[in-house]
């Protein structure tokens, strides 16, 4: 599995941004996919996650209500839109893959296939 994410910028406090990971090779219903973020000097931090199939979804508490994960099968892409956002949310946000499992995780090491990271900047 590979996985490329891309649309990240510099954005004003308040502004939303939608983030797009592009998910090539093996695709099973029982993938799970992940969005996770790293800002400078802290730990990688979950975002949310949904299911191959879309039906189900978990959020961090600080983004829910902002934040909506979403799959397209047809173009195996999930998607990150991101409104309200907030400076301390400046990150490098990485898209991430877990196989095999169908139970929805917000633990990195479970997630065995990550993109490159693209980078969320957001001004005060």
């Amino acid at each position: 599995v590979q996985l490329q994410a891309f649309g990240g910028g510099l954005v004003q406090a308040g502004d939303s941004l939608t983030l797009s990971c592009a998910v090539s090779g093996r695709t099973f219903p029982s993938n799970i996919m992940g969005w996770f973020r790293q800002a400078p000097g802290k730990e990688r931090e979950f975002v949310a996650a949904i299911t191959w199939t879309g039906r189900r979804t978990i959020y961090v508490d600080s983004v829910k209500g902002r934040f909506t994960i979403s799959i397209d099968n047809a173009e195996n892409t999930v998607y990150l839109q991101m409104n309200s956002l907030k400076a301390e949310e400046t990150a490098v946000y990485y898209c991430a893959a877990r196989e095999g499992n169908i139970n929805l995780s917000r633990t990195a090491s479970a997630y065995v296939y990550w993109g490159q990271g693209t980078q969320v900047t957001v001004s005060s």
